[in-house]
């Protein structure tokens, strides 16, 4: 396989999963603004804040209020991180592999381009917000499906694989780090009682509630979804699942011997951690560790396939 292929067939895939988690994201905030009481000023910034885009959103908008922030994450094609963004960017890769993936691949990801850019502005009005929202989940998931279902399991599929979920591994610590620094901060303990909605939306974010839920069969606290959603190795969107998924990938491409004992090492970093014992703080700090290790293993892989 050309080292060009396989670096399109990486980032096709990282589009698209940034373009659904960004919708699932939406989706959660604007649900929970809507549970939350109204005394709680939660807003629409820590969505910024997650994508790592503070700085650069602020140059373009004033003020982070919800239409601006919905037309930055969602329609802005300036900003590399929203949903439009990412969708074109995975087009354009997918368009310039087509003769290696199945040609209704092609289609699928063409189609749901084309949806998404033709229905954009109806993402402003919370009454069409989730249907639209929904239907990029749903649009994504089905090429999940439809590449799982219908192309060789080869090389190709590797770096499929390996794509996905870097980009998934990346988003679940992004999350993690951000909701549980902004959501509700210096809450009084009039507000306590709200604090579980705090940690019911991390799990939302992530799709993960309901498996959570199946799991710990417990009231949800903190240390119970750290631990779930960052060393829990059967749930897909689990960071210790998501790095496994990219070791077993590593192992059946050749020149491998560089970039496996980065993966190795971030494996056993998370293993040994106990997260029950952290506060803000040093979760703060584990999580930036954790990105920097994702880092790495991308540049590893840039450096040796791309």
């Amino acid at each position: 396989m050309l080292s060009r292929v396989a670096n399109k067939i990486y980032w096709m895939a990282r589009y698209l999963e940034r373009a659904e988690n960004t919708a699932r994201l939406i989706n959660v905030n604007t649900h929970l603004l809507l549970d939350l009481p109204k005394r709680v000023k939660l807003g629409w910034e820590p969505i910024v804040d997650i994508t790592s885009r503070h700085d650069y959103f602020y140059s373009l908008y004033e003020e982070a209020d919800e239409r601006s922030v919905i037309r930055f994450m969602v329609t802005d094609l300036r900003n590399p991180d929203s949903i439009l963004c990412a969708l074109n960017m995975a087009r354009e890769n997918t368009r310039t592999i087509r003769d290696i993936i199945p040609r209704e691949v092609w289609e699928q990801v063409n189609a749901l381009h084309l949806n998404a850019k033709t229905n954009a502005r109806s993402v402003q009005t919370q009454r069409h917000r989730y249907d639209y929202l929904r239907s990029i989940i749903l649009g994504v998931q089905t090429i999940s499906g439809m590449l799982a279902g219908i192309m060789t399991h080869d090389e190709g599929y590797d770096f499929l694989r390996m794509g996905r979920n870097l980009e998934r591994a990346d988003m679940t610590t992004r999350i993690i780090d951000v909701r549980s620094a902004t959501l509700l901060p210096d809450m009084s303990e009039a507000l306590s009682p709200f604090e579980n909605l705090q940690w019911v939306s991390v799990l939302k974010s992530l799709s993960a509630y309901q498996m959570y839920r199946r799991e710990m069969r417990l009231r949800i606290s903190r240390p119970d979804v750290l631990k779930f959603l960052l060393q829990e190795e059967r749930f897909p969107r689990a960071f210790y699942h998501a790095i496994c998924q990219v070791h077993n990938c590593l192992v059946n491409l050749p020149r491998n011997e560089k970039t496996l004992p980065l993966i190795t090492k971030l494996q056993q970093k998370l293993q040994n951690s106990k997260l029950q014992t952290f506060n803000q703080g040093k979760l703060h700090e584990f999580i930036d560790e954790l990105q920097l290790g994702i880092i790495k293993i991308h540049n590893g892989i840039n450096k040796t396939y791309f």
